[in-house]
């Protein structure tokens, strides 16, 4: 596996990764208008370049954070990165005192994030032009 570096980077710069391989049937511009200001964004980097990104944000009940916009260059697949990103934003949440982290995951993506511990609570669902997901969720035994 590659080592890579993880930061933290402004939505702007992670809208051309998220366009491309989440939706690519939209503009840079439409994928901005989903965006939260209270999202907690991040980063893999491979030299200078940026391979993998996730955001994090409250989202639902007290103490819920959802991961959003998680993807990671074709290249990169498979190398750690993704991985990466999605183990600092949990990380994150935690330490912000999360008690349940969820997200929308897409079903080629599950293996990712039931390495890093969530679970799938849905049945799989098909949203539109994007494909089918599950319900996944990370219940923490963090009480603030």
């Amino acid at each position: 596996m590659t080592q890579h570096v993880v930061r933290a980077v402004s939505l702007e710069r992670t809208r051309p990764l998220r366009q491309a391989v989440l939706r690519p049937h939209e503009t840079v511009e439409d994928v901005a208008l989903r965006e939260s200001a209270d999202a907690f964004v991040l980063g893999a980097f491979d030299g200078d370049e940026l391979v993998a990104v996730g955001l994090i944000e409250p989202d639902g009940e007290p103490g819920g954070w959802r991961i959003r916009g998680m993807a990671t260059a074709p290249s990169a697949r498979g190398k750690g990165a993704g991985t990466a990103v999605l183990g600092a934003l949990l990380a994150h949440a935690a330490a912000e005192g999360a008690q349940r982290i969820w997200c929308n995951a897409r079903t080629p993506a599950r293996s990712l994030y039931e390495r890093a511990g969530l679970r799938v609570v849905s049945e799989e669902f098909e949203l539109p032009r994007i494909g089918p997901h599950f319900v996944m969720e990370l219940r923490t035994a963090h009480r603030r």
